[in-house]
Protein backbone atom coordinates (compact mmCIF):
# COMPACT_ATOMS: atom_id res chain seq x y z
CA UNK A 1 0.00 0.00 0.00
CA UNK A 2 0.88 3.74 -0.20
CA UNK A 3 2.80 5.45 2.53
CA UNK A 4 4.15 8.74 2.64
CA UNK A 5 6.56 9.14 5.47
CA UNK A 6 6.90 12.57 7.18
CA UNK A 7 9.73 12.89 9.75
CA UNK A 8 10.94 15.36 12.97
CA UNK A 9 14.02 14.69 14.08
CA UNK A 10 12.53 11.48 16.31
CA UNK A 11 8.99 11.36 15.04
CA UNK A 12 6.88 9.65 11.92
CA UNK A 13 3.82 9.83 10.53
CA UNK A 14 2.52 7.81 7.73
CA UNK A 15 -0.42 8.89 5.44
CA UNK A 16 -1.42 5.46 4.00
CA UNK A 17 -4.86 3.79 3.35
CA UNK A 18 -4.15 1.15 5.86
CA UNK A 19 -2.96 4.26 8.54
CA UNK A 20 -4.98 6.11 10.71
CA UNK A 21 -6.13 9.51 9.08
CA UNK A 22 -3.14 11.87 9.45
CA UNK A 23 -4.21 16.10 11.14
CA UNK A 24 -1.94 18.77 9.70
CA UNK A 25 -2.60 21.62 12.21
CA UNK A 26 -3.35 24.72 10.20
CA UNK A 27 -3.29 27.62 13.28
CA UNK A 28 0.74 28.94 12.09
CA UNK A 29 -0.70 30.77 9.82
CA UNK A 30 -1.22 34.77 9.73
CA UNK A 31 -3.40 35.00 6.70
CA UNK A 32 -6.60 36.36 7.79
CA UNK A 33 -5.38 37.03 11.47
CA UNK A 34 -4.70 40.39 11.62
CA UNK A 35 -3.42 39.91 15.59
CA UNK A 36 -0.87 37.30 14.61
CA UNK A 37 0.83 39.13 11.50
CA UNK A 38 1.23 42.04 13.72
CA UNK A 39 3.21 39.86 16.72
CA UNK A 40 5.14 38.39 14.19
CA UNK A 41 6.00 41.68 12.16
CA UNK A 42 6.56 43.21 16.15
CA UNK A 43 8.95 39.54 17.48
CA UNK A 44 6.44 38.47 19.29
CA UNK A 45 5.85 34.98 18.83
CA UNK A 46 3.68 33.71 21.54
CA UNK A 47 0.86 32.65 19.95
CA UNK A 48 2.53 30.54 17.46
CA UNK A 49 3.98 28.76 21.04
CA UNK A 50 0.12 28.66 22.09
CA UNK A 51 -0.93 27.29 18.86
CA UNK A 52 1.95 24.89 18.06
CA UNK A 53 1.32 23.48 21.97
CA UNK A 54 -2.82 23.32 21.48
CA UNK A 55 -2.77 21.80 18.42
CA UNK A 56 -0.26 18.63 19.45
CA UNK A 57 -2.24 18.55 22.52
CA UNK A 58 -5.56 18.37 20.67
CA UNK A 59 -4.16 15.15 18.37
CA UNK A 60 -2.36 16.92 15.48
CA UNK A 61 -0.05 14.89 13.85
CA UNK A 62 1.92 17.35 11.66
CA UNK A 63 2.20 21.07 12.10
CA UNK A 64 1.69 23.29 8.80
CA UNK A 65 4.00 26.31 9.54
CA UNK A 66 3.11 29.38 7.45
CA UNK A 67 5.01 32.55 7.44
CA UNK A 68 3.21 34.52 4.80
CA UNK A 69 3.37 38.24 6.70
CA UNK A 70 3.43 41.05 4.45
CA UNK A 71 5.24 43.65 6.61
CA UNK A 72 3.64 47.36 6.80
CA UNK A 73 7.65 47.98 7.10
CA UNK A 74 8.51 45.93 4.36
CA UNK A 75 6.66 44.54 1.84
CA UNK A 76 8.37 42.44 -0.13
CA UNK A 77 7.74 38.89 1.29
CA UNK A 78 11.26 37.39 -1.21
CA UNK A 79 12.81 39.34 1.57
CA UNK A 80 11.25 38.98 4.70
CA UNK A 81 9.68 35.40 4.97
CA UNK A 82 12.44 33.11 4.38
CA UNK A 83 14.11 34.80 7.89
CA UNK A 84 10.64 34.54 9.43
CA UNK A 85 9.79 30.91 8.52
CA UNK A 86 13.78 30.17 9.71
CA UNK A 87 13.11 31.50 13.42
CA UNK A 88 8.96 29.73 13.62
CA UNK A 89 10.39 26.65 12.03
CA UNK A 90 13.21 27.08 14.56
CA UNK A 91 10.79 27.78 17.52
CA UNK A 92 8.29 25.47 16.71
CA UNK A 93 10.98 22.11 16.42
CA UNK A 94 12.02 23.40 20.13
CA UNK A 95 8.95 22.88 21.63
CA UNK A 96 7.43 19.49 19.92
CA UNK A 97 8.83 16.84 18.36
CA UNK A 98 5.70 16.65 15.88
CA UNK A 99 6.67 16.61 12.13
CA UNK A 100 6.43 20.16 10.48
CA UNK A 101 4.71 20.89 7.14
CA UNK A 102 6.30 24.09 5.41
CA UNK A 103 3.82 26.27 3.78
CA UNK A 104 4.48 28.95 1.43
CA UNK A 105 4.48 30.81 -1.71
CA UNK A 106 7.79 32.06 -2.02
CA UNK A 107 10.30 29.89 -3.69
CA UNK A 108 12.87 31.07 -1.04
CA UNK A 109 10.76 30.40 1.88
CA UNK A 110 10.65 26.82 0.93
CA UNK A 111 14.60 26.15 0.68
CA UNK A 112 15.08 28.57 3.65
CA UNK A 113 12.48 25.74 5.50
CA UNK A 114 14.17 23.28 3.79
CA UNK A 115 17.37 23.90 4.96
CA UNK A 116 16.17 24.57 8.98
CA UNK A 117 13.76 21.73 9.27
CA UNK A 118 14.94 18.73 10.98
CA UNK A 119 13.76 15.23 9.73
CA UNK A 120 11.80 14.78 6.34
CA UNK A 121 9.44 17.45 6.44
CA UNK A 122 6.20 17.61 4.21
CA UNK A 123 6.38 20.68 1.08
CA UNK A 124 3.25 22.59 0.65
CA UNK A 125 3.70 23.43 -2.48
CA UNK A 126 3.67 22.84 -5.72
CA UNK A 127 0.92 23.17 -8.50
CA UNK A 128 0.59 22.34 -12.17
CA UNK A 129 1.53 25.95 -13.01
CA UNK A 130 5.35 25.79 -15.15
CA UNK A 131 6.84 27.88 -13.37
CA UNK A 132 5.87 26.42 -10.28
CA UNK A 133 6.88 23.15 -11.09
CA UNK A 134 9.98 24.48 -12.51
CA UNK A 135 11.33 25.42 -9.15
CA UNK A 136 9.49 23.33 -6.41
CA UNK A 137 10.15 19.77 -8.49
CA UNK A 138 13.92 19.90 -8.07
CA UNK A 139 13.55 20.90 -4.46
CA UNK A 140 11.87 18.08 -3.53
CA UNK A 141 14.13 15.84 -5.26
CA UNK A 142 17.36 17.91 -3.83
CA UNK A 143 16.15 16.96 -0.19
CA UNK A 144 14.44 14.26 -0.35
CA UNK A 145 11.06 15.23 1.10
CA UNK A 146 6.95 14.33 0.07
CA UNK A 147 4.92 17.40 -1.68
CA UNK A 148 1.43 18.70 -1.48
CA UNK A 149 0.43 18.84 -5.22
CA UNK A 150 -2.69 21.30 -5.75
CA UNK A 151 -4.87 20.60 -8.72
CA UNK A 152 -4.72 23.74 -10.60
CA UNK A 153 -2.06 25.15 -13.05
CA UNK A 154 -1.74 28.15 -15.45
CA UNK A 155 -5.70 28.30 -16.97
CA UNK A 156 -6.42 28.49 -12.47
CA UNK A 157 -8.85 26.35 -11.17
CA UNK A 158 -11.70 24.14 -12.82
CA UNK A 159 -15.16 23.28 -11.55
CA UNK A 160 -14.48 20.39 -13.94
CA UNK A 161 -13.52 17.27 -11.99
CA UNK A 162 -12.22 15.59 -14.41
CA UNK A 163 -9.28 18.61 -15.51
CA UNK A 164 -8.16 18.49 -12.08
CA UNK A 165 -7.91 15.15 -12.17
CA UNK A 166 -5.34 15.29 -15.39
CA UNK A 167 -3.44 17.97 -13.63
CA UNK A 168 -2.77 16.25 -10.81
CA UNK A 169 -1.67 13.41 -13.35
CA UNK A 170 0.22 15.77 -14.97
CA UNK A 171 2.08 16.72 -11.92
CA UNK A 172 2.86 13.55 -10.61
CA UNK A 173 4.48 12.37 -14.27
CA UNK A 174 6.69 15.39 -14.07
CA UNK A 175 7.65 14.27 -10.42
CA UNK A 176 8.57 11.31 -11.90
CA UNK A 177 10.92 12.97 -14.51
CA UNK A 178 13.13 14.39 -11.47
CA UNK A 179 12.93 10.69 -9.56
CA UNK A 180 9.92 11.68 -7.03
CA UNK A 181 8.12 8.90 -6.79
CA UNK A 182 4.23 8.55 -6.44
CA UNK A 183 4.16 7.87 -2.95
CA UNK A 184 6.11 11.21 -2.55
CA UNK A 185 3.13 13.37 -3.91
CA UNK A 186 0.07 14.16 -1.51
CA UNK A 187 -2.50 15.63 -4.08
CA UNK A 188 -5.09 18.32 -2.86
CA UNK A 189 -7.87 17.68 -5.42
CA UNK A 190 -9.28 21.26 -4.48
CA UNK A 191 -12.37 20.79 -2.09
CA UNK A 192 -15.24 23.70 -3.81
CA UNK A 193 -17.74 25.31 -1.23
CA UNK A 194 -20.84 23.08 -1.04
CA UNK A 195 -22.89 26.71 -0.53
CA UNK A 196 -21.53 27.34 -3.93
CA UNK A 197 -21.47 24.38 -6.24
CA UNK A 198 -24.08 21.50 -4.55
CA UNK A 199 -21.98 18.77 -6.29
CA UNK A 200 -19.14 19.77 -4.27
CA UNK A 201 -19.10 16.53 -2.06
CA UNK A 202 -19.58 14.05 -4.52
CA UNK A 203 -17.37 15.56 -6.72
CA UNK A 204 -14.74 15.42 -4.49
CA UNK A 205 -15.16 11.83 -3.28
CA UNK A 206 -15.52 10.61 -6.26
CA UNK A 207 -12.15 12.68 -7.36
CA UNK A 208 -10.49 11.46 -4.86
CA UNK A 209 -11.69 7.56 -5.24
CA UNK A 210 -10.13 7.68 -8.84
CA UNK A 211 -6.75 9.63 -7.25
CA UNK A 212 -6.37 6.85 -5.54
CA UNK A 213 -7.22 3.51 -7.82
CA UNK A 214 -5.96 5.54 -11.00
CA UNK A 215 -2.89 6.94 -9.54
CA UNK A 216 -1.95 5.54 -6.32
CA UNK A 217 -1.32 8.68 -4.46
CA UNK A 218 -2.41 10.00 -0.95
CA UNK A 219 -4.80 13.10 -0.89
CA UNK A 220 -5.36 15.93 1.32
CA UNK A 221 -7.51 18.75 1.85
CA UNK A 222 -8.27 22.53 3.13
CA UNK A 223 -11.61 21.02 5.43
CA UNK A 224 -13.08 23.53 5.87
CA UNK A 225 -13.35 25.13 2.40
CA UNK A 226 -16.58 22.47 1.87
CA UNK A 227 -18.24 24.56 4.64
CA UNK A 228 -17.48 27.84 3.72
CA UNK A 229 -20.25 31.09 3.98
CA UNK A 230 -22.78 28.55 5.58
CA UNK A 231 -24.31 28.45 9.48
CA UNK A 232 -22.55 25.31 11.47
CA UNK A 233 -19.96 24.84 9.63
CA UNK A 234 -18.44 22.70 12.08
CA UNK A 235 -21.79 20.16 11.24
CA UNK A 236 -20.67 20.35 7.71
CA UNK A 237 -17.10 19.73 8.43
CA UNK A 238 -17.80 16.77 10.83
CA UNK A 239 -20.02 14.93 7.97
CA UNK A 240 -17.48 15.38 5.28
CA UNK A 241 -14.55 13.96 6.86
CA UNK A 242 -15.32 10.89 7.61
CA UNK A 243 -17.54 10.40 4.17
CA UNK A 244 -14.12 12.04 2.59
CA UNK A 245 -12.27 9.21 4.69
CA UNK A 246 -14.27 6.60 3.48
CA UNK A 247 -13.67 7.86 -0.42
CA UNK A 248 -9.64 7.37 0.56
CA UNK A 249 -8.70 10.95 1.59
CA UNK A 250 -5.91 10.21 3.93
CA UNK A 251 -5.33 13.42 5.50
CA UNK A 252 -7.08 17.33 5.60
CA UNK A 253 -4.98 20.41 6.65
CA UNK A 254 -7.65 21.85 9.29
CA UNK A 255 -7.47 23.07 12.55
CA UNK A 256 -7.98 20.29 15.67
CA UNK A 257 -8.55 22.60 18.77
CA UNK A 258 -11.99 24.30 19.47
CA UNK A 259 -11.37 27.91 20.80
CA UNK A 260 -11.89 28.23 24.19
CA UNK A 261 -15.40 29.75 25.07
CA UNK A 262 -14.66 34.51 25.27
CA UNK A 263 -15.36 35.90 28.71
CA UNK A 264 -18.14 38.26 26.01
CA UNK A 265 -20.00 35.19 25.25
CA UNK A 266 -20.14 33.45 29.03
CA UNK A 267 -21.32 36.92 30.26
CA UNK A 268 -23.73 37.35 27.79
CA UNK A 269 -25.00 33.67 28.80
CA UNK A 270 -25.17 34.62 32.51
CA UNK A 271 -27.26 37.78 31.52
CA UNK A 272 -29.44 35.48 29.47
CA UNK A 273 -29.98 32.65 32.22
CA UNK A 274 -30.16 35.57 34.32
CA UNK A 275 -33.07 37.47 32.75
CA UNK A 276 -35.53 34.07 32.82
CA UNK A 277 -35.35 34.29 36.67
CA UNK A 278 -32.88 31.66 36.71
CA UNK A 279 -30.42 31.63 40.24
CA UNK A 280 -26.71 30.42 39.75
CA UNK A 281 -25.19 29.68 42.24
CA UNK A 282 -21.73 32.38 43.02
CA UNK A 283 -19.84 29.72 43.77
CA UNK A 284 -20.23 28.09 39.90
CA UNK A 285 -17.11 28.83 37.80
CA UNK A 286 -17.04 29.81 34.28
CA UNK A 287 -15.95 26.32 33.15
CA UNK A 288 -18.54 24.42 35.28
CA UNK A 289 -21.02 27.26 33.81
CA UNK A 290 -20.09 26.43 29.85
CA UNK A 291 -20.15 22.70 30.85
CA UNK A 292 -24.00 22.93 31.50
CA UNK A 293 -24.89 25.18 28.96
CA UNK A 294 -23.58 23.35 25.95
CA UNK A 295 -21.26 26.42 25.47
CA UNK A 296 -18.07 24.22 25.14
CA UNK A 297 -14.53 24.88 27.41
CA UNK A 298 -13.02 27.31 28.60
CA UNK A 299 -10.20 25.67 27.67
CA UNK A 300 -8.77 25.04 24.20
CA UNK A 301 -9.80 21.24 23.90
CA UNK A 302 -9.64 19.03 20.71
CA UNK A 303 -12.63 20.53 18.53
CA UNK A 304 -15.46 17.84 17.47
CA UNK A 305 -13.89 17.26 13.61
CA UNK A 306 -11.72 15.31 15.50
CA UNK A 307 -14.03 13.32 17.50
CA UNK A 308 -15.38 12.59 14.15
CA UNK A 309 -12.11 11.71 12.56
CA UNK A 310 -11.41 9.29 15.73
CA UNK A 311 -14.79 7.70 15.19
CA UNK A 312 -13.86 7.14 11.35
CA UNK A 313 -10.59 5.53 12.13
CA UNK A 314 -12.45 3.17 14.57
CA UNK A 315 -15.09 2.15 12.01
CA UNK A 316 -12.53 1.75 9.04
CA UNK A 317 -10.37 -0.52 11.58
CA UNK A 318 -7.19 2.25 11.63
CA UNK A 319 -7.37 1.58 15.62
CA UNK A 320 -7.12 -1.29 16.78
CA UNK A 321 -9.16 -2.44 19.33
CA UNK A 322 -10.03 0.83 19.72
CA UNK A 323 -7.37 2.06 21.87
CA UNK A 324 -7.08 5.50 20.77
CA UNK A 325 -10.96 6.43 20.77
CA UNK A 326 -11.10 5.11 24.51
CA UNK A 327 -8.21 7.66 25.31
CA UNK A 328 -9.63 10.66 23.42
CA UNK A 329 -12.86 9.96 25.07
CA UNK A 330 -11.76 9.25 28.77
CA UNK A 331 -12.06 12.18 31.55
CA UNK A 332 -9.41 14.36 31.94
CA UNK A 333 -7.23 13.36 34.77
CA UNK A 334 -9.23 9.60 34.44
CA UNK A 335 -6.04 6.94 34.99
CA UNK A 336 -5.76 3.97 32.43
CA UNK A 337 -5.34 1.65 35.37
CA UNK A 338 -8.47 -0.81 35.20
CA UNK A 339 -8.92 -0.58 31.75
CA UNK A 340 -6.90 -2.12 28.93
CA UNK A 341 -6.98 -0.96 24.83
CA UNK A 342 -9.87 -3.12 24.19
CA UNK A 343 -11.77 -1.28 26.78
CA UNK A 344 -12.59 -4.05 28.88
CA UNK A 345 -12.28 -4.10 32.76
CA UNK A 346 -8.72 -5.67 34.12
CA UNK A 347 -9.39 -8.23 36.85
CA UNK A 348 -8.39 -6.92 40.37
CA UNK A 349 -6.35 -9.27 42.41
CA UNK A 350 -6.09 -13.10 41.95
CA UNK A 351 -9.52 -15.38 41.54
CA UNK A 352 -12.13 -15.10 43.96
CA UNK A 353 -12.36 -17.78 46.37
CA UNK A 354 -15.40 -19.28 47.51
Amino acid sequence: MVKTVVESKTKSAVLGFDHPFCVIGERINPTGRKKLAAELEAGNFSTVEKDALAQVAAGANILDINAGVVYNSNPNPNETEPPLMKKMIELVQGLTDVPICIDSSVPEALEMGLQTAQGRPLLNSVTGEEERLEFVLPLVAKYNVPVVAISNDDTGISEDPDVRFAVAKKIVERASDFGIPANDIVVDPLVMPIGAMATAGKQVFTLVRKLREELGVNTTCGASNVSFGLPNRHGINNAFLPMAMGAGMTSAIMNPVALPVTQKKIEDKRAEILSLGIIIPETMDDETFVSIFGMGSTKSCPGKEMEAIRAANLLTNNDPHGGAWIRFNKPAGTSAEGSNESGRPRRRGGRRRG
